[in-house]
């Protein structure tokens, strides 16, 4: 039996978003049935598929359908390849890694080619917390006001993985169990506070953790504006976190959504896999500073 073109779609309860039901196993759907949910993806930014149970295959031939791959799949994880979970403490590098992700953010911003997006699937959930949030950054600068989006226009901020991951106490170093992604950029690229979404044209916050030195202000001055901005873009209606479920997938918009994950018990489990659609180099580069 062909996949079918018919799905539903389900508008959260926030400024974007949707829960679409009605694919067939394995998320499979025709072109005709791919082009309108590809639509569906660029109105609502995310879309979240309720207990879909991709395989690792099947996401990544899903994430394909939105573009070539940064890269196909990781594991986003507090339990080592032995079935043991990490203990929560200062030393584990990959625990700093998942505790930085706890911050908001976009993919791929401390890269020279931003991410166009990315697929997530849920394995193994804790009892309680460790729900991702997303923040909508088209409706965030829509909401300022005018003197804000005149202060902010023509600013651009560094980007830097490494200046993220620095206040956690976490510094690239040979033999950590973290493979260093996205530490191997040492000139931070360069990207403007408002960036014009590529394929819809609406202009969006590009802000987040990674963030820092905006070129002609002074360091409190940066990260005072910069907290501002966050402070205000992560506000309802323009949040919402998703709490998983084993089985659930989600797809969202780099380029107009800040994502984070929340805090749980790190006693308990969390096995997330990650596939990160790469970004068009002309739309999505930045220039180091």
């Amino acid at each position: 039996m062909s996949p079918s073109t018919d799905f539903e779609v389900k508008p959260l309860p926030a400024s974007f978003g949707a829960v679409v039901t009605g694919l067939a196993p394995g998320g499979r759907i025709d072109d005709a049935g791919f082009e309108r949910l590809y639509q569906t993806w660029l109105e609502y930014a995310l879309l979240i598929f309720p207990g879909i149970h991709l395989s690792k295959e099947e996401q990544v031939a899903f994430a394909r359908r939105f573009g070539a791959p940064e890269f196909e799949l990781a594991a986003i994880s507090n339990v080592r390849s032995d079935g043991s979970v990490r203990i929560e403490n200062d030393s584990d590098d990959v625990i700093k890694v998942l505790k930085g992700n706890m911050g908001w953010h976009c993919d791929s911003t401390y890269m020279p080619v931003q991410a166009k997006g990315a697929v997530f699937t849920a394995h193994v959930v804790p009892s309680s917390g460790g729900e991702t949030g997303w923040a909508d950054m088209r409706a965030a600068h829509d909401a300022l006001d005018p003197a804000m989006r005149a202060r902010i226009a023509g600013l651009s901020a560094r980007h830097s993985l490494h200046y993220s991951q620095a206040k956690l106490g976490h510094q690239a170093k040979a033999g950590s169990e973290y493979s260093g992604y996205g530490f191997q950029v040492k000139d931070p690229p360069l990207r403007p506070l408002v960036k014009i979404h590529p394929e819809t044209g609406r202009p969006a916050l590009m802000i987040g953790r990674h963030a820092y030195g905006i070129p002609g202000l002074g360091e409190q001055e940066s990260d005072a504006l910069l907290q501002e901005l966050l402070d205000f873009a992560c506000q309802a209606p323009r949040v919402h976190h998703h709490h998983w479920a084993p089985g659930d997938a989600v797809i969202w918009d780099n380029r107009c959504l800040m994502h984070r994950a929340t805090p749980w018990d790190m006693r308990e489990p969390r096995i997330m896999y990650h596939s990160r659609i790469a970004g068009d180099p002309v739309s999505e580069f930045a220039a180091p500073a």
